[in-house]
């Protein structure tokens, strides 16, 4: 399934939330790109875009949540803080459901192995926590030519 269908299914609610690998096409120009967040937006889906670029450690990684998800002050500045607003995001309001394309992950997870670890798992639970609602969580990891182990490719 290309990355374009695959979103699409997911929007439709034809695909199972989960966290999953999704490999774009190398595109001049497509780290960044967040037209998708638009088509998202009009099917009841609540889209953010992580752009791993700006973030190598953990606290960095910490602060672009906070920006991304944009939590309330306070919020969400260590790890325990993450997994509780993530789980929450009662001030992101969301029709069917929750997004989150984590692009340029390979930067954290090349600089701080640890932390990478702890996301993926802090992303984990919050999809568990999410999918028996009306309102699942998904989250993509963006790559091309990255993998990671034991997370299913959803394109």
């Amino acid at each position: 399934m290309d990355a374009n269908r695959a979103l699409d299914e997911l929007i439709a609610g034809r695909l199972a939330a989960g966290v999953y690998q999704w490999r774009t096409p190398p595109t001049p120009g497509s780290v960044g790109d967040t037209t998708w967040t638009g088509r998202a937006d009009e099917a009841g889906w609540r889209g953010f875009h992580l752009d791993g670029r700006r973030a190598s450690d953990s606290g960095e990684f910490l602060r672009l949540c906070g920006e991304t998800f944009g939590f309330p002050e306070g919020v969400g500045t260590t790890w325990e803080a993450l997994e509780d607003a993530l789980t929450d995001l009662s001030w992101a309001p969301a029709r069917h459901g929750y997004v989150v394309l984590y692009e340029s992950w390979s930067e954290l997870a090349e600089d701080d192995q640890q932390a990478f670890r702890a996301v993926l798992d802090l992303f984990a639970g919050a999809v568990k926590r999410w999918r028996d609602t009306a309102t699942p969580m998904t989250v993509l990891l963006s790559s091309v030519g990255v993998e990671v182990a034991g997370v299913p490719r959803l394109a």
